[in-house]
């Protein structure tokens, strides 16, 4: 038996699409059926996630937030969110520092509206953020538990890091796009909370990414599987290369991997 974590956007979904391809989706079913445990390992908090995606095609668990929320066949087995006193220093240094975010929590989340705006980047987003209905930074503290963060200068992330990296840790994600979680934190911690909970042995585990925020998760799995359109170090770290998203590549990824054979 294989315990399978999936990446959602460049893995399971296209950009700018939310559904699965049918390949996509026989290919879990069959892994399923054949005894496989098959699990969502992703940036995107429970709120990101929503019905539609998990309706599309069932699986046995997720883990959200860059492994700041765990759930197992609908139970929540943990939860991370940032303390009232580290809320507010991370919203005094992004002040401080004129680094803009929206602050992701599992039921809302949160974004900066007028002069609380510091970049061009966000003001364009200005219409955006309306349609989504984000919340207010003044409802922010104790209820989020991830940033996405931009900084127009690469001195803004830094002054960040400077002041904030004993309970922050930083993924880049280019352009001046960070991911931001709290220390310790990641799609590997993930797997590990869970394996240790399921009892499940390292060597038959799996991870399938394309993007940055994936590494930890590849290089921690057993064995790693990148899609065919993975970022340049996804590529170098992983154990086997699969098409692309769009070109059945879960498919293939797990039927190299044997679990489609009965």
């Amino acid at each position: 038996m294989k315990i399978i974590f999936f990446d959602i956007d460049g893995t399971l979904i296209c950009g700018g699409s939310e559904l699965m391809s049918e390949s996509t989706k026989e290919a879990i079913r069959i892994a399923r059926a054949n005894g496989h445990i098959c699990m969502i390992n992703t940036g995107r908090t429970k709120r990101l996630v929503g019905e539609n995606l998990t309706g599309q095609v069932e699986f046995d668990g997720l883990l959200l937030g860059c492994g700041t929320e765990i759930e197992y066949h609908g139970k929540q087995l943990m939860h991370k969110t940032f303390s009232m006193e580290d809320s507010k220093a991370i919203l005094a240094a992004m002040k401080k520092y004129h680094v803009d975010a929206v602050l992701e929590g599992s039921r809302e989340d949160y974004a900066p509206r007028g002069e609380e705006v510091f970049t061009e980047t966000f003001r364009h987003m200005a219409r955006e953020i309306e349609n989504r209905k984000y919340d207010r930074y003044a409802n922010a503290p104790g209820n989020y538990d991830k940033l996405y963060a931009y900084a127009e200068t690469p001195a803004g992330m830094d002054g960040m890091k400077h002041d904030l990296s004993e309970i922050l840790d930083f993924i880049d994600r280019e352009q001046g796009f960070y991911e931001i979680v709290p220390k310790g934190y990641s799609k590997a911690t993930a797997i590990r909370y869970i394996t240790d909970y399921l009892k499940i042995p390292m060597e038959d585990t799996v991870a399938i990414g394309d993007s940055n925020n994936d590494l930890p998760m590849l290089k921690y799995a057993h064995t790693s599987i990148a899609m065919g359109n993975s970022s340049k170090q996804v590529l170098e770290t992983a154990d086997y290369i699969t098409t692309d998203v769009d070109k059945d590549g879960i498919w293939n990824a797990l039927k190299w991997l044997g679990v489609l054979d009965k």
